[in-house]
């Protein structure tokens, strides 16, 4: 049983201090050979895009507390749980 995986390529262009740094690290943490910096930079990227996806739902999730909670003929918003007063 074969898989395959494809790989995308993407090219960028960092600041020459940024790339000292990232390759001193990725070399410090991860040593030295093929694939270890391609496979830094994917990590670096998944937890990018890990942390605008909880971003996004932490701002949904704060909408809602904004916009209160029908509790019966109650409705309880989020100053009223934190005993906030305007």
């Amino acid at each position: 049983m074969f898989m395959v995986i494809a790989m995308g390529t993407i090219t960028i262009n960092v600041d020459d201090g940024t790339e000292k740094i990232f390759r001193h690290t990725v070399e410090k943490e991860l040593g030295k050979g093929k694939g270890k910096l391609g496979s830094a930079v994917a990590e670096a990227l998944d937890l990018w895009v890990n942390k605008q996806k909880e971003e996004q739902i932490m701002g949904r999730e704060l909408a809602l507390l904004e916009k209160g909670f029908m509790l019966g003929k109650y409705t309880i918003d989020r100053d009223d749980l934190y005993e906030r007063k305007h």
